[in-house]
C-alpha cells in the first residue's frame, strides 16, 4: 500500500486528512444538480457545455474579476426551493467528504439563497443548519456553519443575518463573515454589528487584502476583530500590517487557484504563499469555490507541493495550523488537532 502511494501522487493528496476553513456552499454546486434545476424550472440552461461555460471557470477564460464573479450573478438562479438549498448543501458536505476533509466550516450568504424566489431569511438559515447536521452525521465530515454578509449590501441585512445567526448557534453557526467587494466598500459602517457579534460568542473572519490592499487586512482586525482573513495575499504589500498579524497571531485563509482564476494574483509563479510562511504568517490551504473552479482540496494540497514548491512535511504542518483555527471550542479544537495528527503520521508510516 505505501508503495502505491508513493507511485500515485494523486492518491497521496487524497489519503491525507484535510481542515477546510474557507469554502463557500454558493460555490460548491454540482454541475448534474444544476442541470436538474433547470430542467425543473425551465431556466435555458440546459446543454451541458453552455451551463459549465456559464457557472465554472474554463481553459479558455480571461482570469478576471469580472468573469470570475459573472459565475455568481447565474448560480443565484437555481436556489428555487427548501428542497434545492438542502439538497446542495447536503452534497457540498458529501463532497468534501469523498475529498477526507475531516473538518469543514461552510460558509454560505443567506441573502442571496434568498434572492430567487423572496424566501424569508430565517427559513433559509434554517434549511442551510439542518441539512448540514445532518449531512455531518450521515458522512462524517465534522462541518460548522459560518454565516456571511456583503459590504456592498446594507448594514440593515447584515444586522438581519446576524442577529439570526446568534439565534441559531446551536445549530451549528459558529461565525460570520464579511465578503463583497472591498475596493469599492469601507468596513466601518460594519464595526457595530460586528461588535455584536463578537459579543454574542460568535467568531469572525473576514474577506480581506484580496481585491484590496494589506489596509483592508489591519481595519478587518482593528475595526471588525477579525480572528482570521479571507484570502489576504496582498497583506505584504505592508510590513506594518505583517507585523499586526503576527501579534495577533491572525490565520489566512488562502485559496491558491481561486486567486488566480480571479486575477487577484496574475501567476502561479507570483502567488505570495512561500513568502507569507517566510514572514511567519500563520498560513491555511482552501478552495474558496470548488465547483466554479473545478477542483477538491486535494487538488490545492496537491498545487502547493507540486507547483509551490512547499514540501509534504511544509504541507502537513499547514494542515494541521488549520486545525486549532477552527472556530471550535478549546477542547473540540485540540481532539482535531490530534486526530488530523494522528492520520498525518500513520499516513507517514505507509510511505516511508
Amino acid at each position: 500500500m505505501g508503495n502505491s502511494l508513493q507511485q500515485n501522487n494523486e492518491a497521496f493528496y487524497r489519503a491525507l486528512p484535510k481542515v477546510e476553513l474557507h469554502r463557500h456552499l454558493e460555490g460548491s454546486l454540482r454541475l448534474d444538480t444544476m442541470m436538474d434545476v433547470s430542467r425543473d424550472y425551465d431556466l435555458g440552461l440546459m446543454n451541458t457545455d453552455y451551463l459549465r461555460s456559464m457557472v465554472q471557470v474554463n481553459a479558455d477564460d480571461p482570469h478576471t474579476s469580472q468573469n470570475f464573479l459573472s459565475k455568481f450573478q447565474i448560480l443565484r438562479k437555481f436556489y428555487r426551493s427548501p428542497e434545492i438549498i438542502q439538497r446542495v448543501t447536503r452534497e457540498a458536505i458529501a463532497d468534501a467528504a469523498a475529498d477526507h476533509v475531516v473538518y469543514m466550516e461552510l460558509r454560505f450568504t443567506p441573502v442571496a439563497l434568498s434572492r430567487a424566489e423572496g424566501f424569508p431569511l430565517g427559513e433559509v438559515i434554517d434549511w442551510v443548519t439542518e441539512a448540514a447536521q445532518k449531512a455531518d452525521q450521515e458522512f462524517g465530515c465534522i462541518t460548522r456553519l459560518i454565516a456571511s454578509v456583503n459590504r456592498h449590501e446594507s448594514v440593515e441585512l447584515a444586522e438581519e443575518v446576524i442577529a439570526l445567526s446568534v439565534d441559531r448557534m446551536t445549530a451549528g453557526i459558529v461565525g460570520v463573515d464579511l465578503a463583497g467587494d472591498e475596493a469599492q466598500f469601507s468596513t466601518s459602517p460594519f464595526r457595530g454589528v460586528f461588535a455584536e457579534a463578537q459579543q454574542s460568542d460568535l467568531h469572525i473572519t473576514i474577506h480581506a487584502g484580496e481585491w484590496g490592499g494589506a489596509e483592508n487586512v489591519a481595519s478587518a482586525i482593528t475595526e471588525l476583530g477579525a480572528e482570521r482573513i479571507g484570502h489576504g495575499v496582498r497583506v505584504l504589500e505592508d510590513p506594518t500590517v505583517v507585523a499586526l498579524t503576527r501579534e495577533h497571531s491572525t490565520a489566512y485563509e488562502i485559496c491558491v487557484t481561486s486567486n488566480i482564476h480571479s486575477g487577484v494574483i496574475a501567476s502561479l509563479d507570483a502567488y505570495p504563499l512561500r513568502s507569507m510562511l517566510t514572514e511567519g504568517l500563520n498560513v491555511t490551504i482552501n478552495t474558496d469555490d470548488p465547483s466554479i473552479s473545478q477542483i477538491t482540496l486535494s487538488d490545492e494540497y496537491r498545487l502547493v507541493c507540486e507547483k509551490l514548491g512547499l514540501s509534504h512535511d511544509q504541507l502537513h504542518q499547514r494542515v494541521i495550523a488549520a486545525a486549532p483555527a477552527a472556530f471550535l471550542p478549546q477542547k473540540e479544537r485540540e481532539e482535531l488537532v490530534s486526530k488530523v495528527e494522528q492520520e498525518s503520521d500513520y499516513l507517514g508510516e505507509m510511505i516511508e
